[in-house]
């Protein structure tokens, strides 16, 4: 299995104007950060939770943390597990009582819903590589 490096969220960057937002991913014992370009909703729903913003209703990402609560579930850290053509690939891993599972994920829900948990992320460092390369 490829060695995995704890990342952390540095930075998000909201442009209302924009489809396209980012987040960053910074190396947590290193100095190596590179972006994610992720969709409106999604950096919302980051941002929302980073800053505590609660809205009247659970929206997506927060109704998906309290079915995983609901089925005794957690979500123990995120993956970013590749790089392929421009496009992050992610699992979002979940303990529940019978064991552990890898979820398919884009980045972004993995990162939203994770933090929830409190769940650290991390990056194979092949993607890191990959990221430094371009």
């Amino acid at each position: 299995m490829d060695r995995m490096v704890e990342v952390e969220l540095s930075r998000i960057i909201i442009n209302d104007n924009a489809d396209q937002q980012f987040i960053f991913l910074r190396e947590k014992d290193g100095v190596r950060e590179f972006p994610i370009v992720i969709a409106f909703l999604e950096a919302m729903a980051i941002d929302r939770h980073i800053n505590a913003k609660q809205t009247q209703r659970p929206l997506t990402h927060e109704l998906l943390h309290s079915v995983l609560q609901g089925l005794e579930a957690r979500v123990i850290r995120v993956e970013v597990t590749k790089l392929e053509s421009s496009t992050f690939y992610a699992n979002l891993v979940v303990r529940h009582p019978g064991g552990e599972i890898a979820i398919d994920a884009r980045p972004s829900d993995a990162i939203a819903i994770g933090l929830r948990d409190h769940a650290p992320i991390y990056v194979h460092e092949d993607v890191l590589e990959d990221v430094a390369a371009h």
